[in-house]
C-alpha cells in the first residue's frame, strides 16, 4: 500500500482517507454484519448499567468488529503544559498503554484533528524510538475524529502485522463509533461535574458545622484564660494548663476535620 508521506514524526506516516483511491480500492474483508449489530447492543447495554465502563467497552468493541490488533480512544488535553494526548481507553495490544500521555504535536491524533478529517496512518519503530517507548508498530491504522463542546478526540484501530487490514466497511464502522465515543464522554464529564457538585455541597455543609461546633470550646478555652488572667481564685500556671488542655485537644481534633473537608472538596 502506498501512503503519501505526511510525516507528524519520524516514522509516522499519514493521508486522509478522504479521495483516498488506494484505500477505495481495498478489496472488502469477510466481517458479519449481524456482529456489528450485536456490539451496539453490548454498548447500549453498558452504557445503561455500567456507564463508567463505556469507553473501555468501546473500544473492545471496535477492535473485534474490525479485527484489529489494538483500539484505542485519545482525549487532547489542550490544557496541559505542554498538550497532551491522553489515551483514556485501550484494546489488544496496546493495554499496557492505557492513560499514557503523548506530546500533543508528536502525535498523528494531532494532525486528525487539525485536518478534522478521517485518516489513514502507519507508525514505524523511529517514532517509538524518540518517545523511548516499547510497542510493537503500526502497519496500517483507522484515525477518527470526535467532539463534544470543547473536548475533542480520536478513535482508532490498528494492525501491528497486516499492511491493508482495513477497508470502507472498518472506516463505517468506526466512523459510527466515534458518534458514541463522543456521546459516552459528554456523559462521563456530566457526571463528574455532579460528582464535584454534590462533593463541593457535603463538603461546605460539614465545614459549617464544624464550625459551629469549633465555636463551644473556644468560648470554654476563652473562659478559663480570662479567669487566669484576672487572677480569679488564685489560680496559677500549671491549673489554668491542665483546665485548658480538654478545650485544646477538642479544638485541634475539630480543626483537624476542617482541613480534612477541604482537603477532600474538589479543586475549581
Amino acid at each position: 500500500m502506498s501512503f503519501v508521506n505526511i510525516q507528524a514524526a519520524p516514522g509516522v506516516e499519514i493521508v486522509a482517507l478522504q479521495g483516498n483511491a488506494v484505500f477505495a480500492d481495498h478489496s472488502r474483508h469477510n466481517r458479519d454484519g449481524v456482529d456489528r449489530e450485536e456490539g451496539m447492543r453490548r454498548l447500549a447495554r453498558v452504557f445503561a448499567e455500567q456507564p463508567e465502563r463505556i469507553l473501555q467497552e468501546l473500544v473492545d468493541v471496535a477492535r473485534e468488529l474490525c479485527r484489529a490488533d489494538s483500539a484505542g480512544v485519545s482525549i487532547a488535553e489542550a490544557g496541559n503544559d505542554p498538550p497532551t494526548f491522553h489515551w483514556a481507553a485501550t484494546s489488544g495490544k496496546y493495554v499496557p498503554f492505557r492513560n499514557a500521555k503523548l506530546p500533543y504535536d508528536f502525535a498523528p491524533c494531532a494532525i486528525c484533528l487539525e485536518r478534522d478529517a478521517p485518516q489513514q496512518f502507519r507508525v514505524g519503530q523511529a517514532f517509538f524510538d524518540i518517545l523511548g517507548v516499547s510497542a510493537d508498530v503500526v502497519t496500517d491504522g483507522l484515525l477518527i475524529p470526535w467532539q463534544v463542546e470543547d473536548m475533542r478526540g480520536t478513535i482508532w484501530v490498528v494492525a501491528h502485522g497486516e499492511a491493508d487490514a482495513f477497508d470502507g466497511y472498518d472506516y463505517e464502522t468506526v466512523q459510527g463509533l466515534a458518534d458514541f465515543a463522543a456521546i459516552a464522554v459528554r456523559h462521563q464529564r456530566q457526571q463528574q461535574r455532579l460528582l464535584e457538585q454534590v462533593a463541593a455541597s457535603a463538603a461546605l455543609s460539614l465545614a459549617n458545622d464544624l464550625a459551629h461546633q469549633i465555636n463551644n470550646p473556644l468560648q470554654s478555652l476563652t473562659n478559663v484564660l480570662f479567669l487566669a488572667e484576672s487572677g480569679h481564685d488564685g489560680q496559677d500556671g500549671v491549673t489554668v494548663a491542665r483546665s485548658a488542655i480538654p478545650h485544646l485537644q477538642r479544638l485541634t481534633d475539630l480543626v483537624g476535620k476542617l482541613l480534612a473537608s477541604a482537603l477532600l472538596k474538589p479543586k475549581s
